[in-house]
């Protein structure tokens, strides 16, 4: 069998393993893959919409891509609210609880549709804030578990890099090779897991 194009020696970087493997390690551990509106960060007071923008804007900064990418805007917020994801503002207010939903919302949104998340809040009691204790309890909850997911999977992403090393180590010398196969591989997680949350949606009632 041919060896393909990209796997051929005479068309690699030589470089020693041990620093493509280390790279990747680094590069994993020193990436900032998740932020979080904590409890802490808000006021007592109600906030108007530019001061919800401006929240989200300073908690999410680190992980834009580029400087011109918008974390929230005014019409994703009412969007929200015309979908039944949010309760509307009272008067042009926004409580902590409508801030812990919208970080819920956007959280959701980047594996999710509108239709889903709606579906899925809807069943926790929060969209309309019948119980602003019952946000509250939900959001440190998963603040919790996202804390947890996120070490485990920063330790889980440089055993796969390890893997990828061991295994391809004799074929490829290119460290873009060996980060491509280890993209591919978070991307097919990443497909597994929306998937598997999109099953439990249809559960729902």
């Amino acid at each position: 069998m041919p060896v393909p194009p990209y796997l051929r020696l005479e068309n690699r970087l030589y470089l020693e393993w041990e620093e493509i493997d280390m790279a990747l390690k680094d590069l994993i551990e020193d990436m900032t893959i998740d932020k979080h509106v904590q409890i802490e960060q808000l006021p007592e007071i109600e906030l108007y919409m530019d001061q919800v923008i401006q929240l989200f804007e300073m908690t999410f900064n680190d992980l834009k891509r580029e400087e011109k990418e918008k974390i929230m805007t005014k019409t994703m917020i009412n969007n929200y609210a015309k979908g039944g994801l949010l309760s509307p503002s009272r008067n042009k207010r926004y409580t902590k609880a409508h801030v812990m939903v919208i970080s819920l919302i956007y959280e959701m949104k980047g594996a999710l549709s509108l239709k889903d998340i709606q579906k899925t809040l809807s069943q926790a009691e929060i969209t309309e804030f019948q119980d602003p204790h019952a946000v509250r309890s939900l959001y440190e909850d998963y603040l919790k578990s996202a804390l947890s997911n996120t070490e485990e999977v920063k330790q889980r992403m440089k055993e796969q890099a390890a893997a990828l090393e061991e295994e391809f180590s004799e074929k490829i010398n290119d460290p873009y090779v060996q980060q491509v196969l280890l993209i591919l591989t978070f991307v097919h997680q990443s497909n597994l897991y929306r998937r598997a949350a999109e099953k439990l949606i249809d559960t729902l009632p």
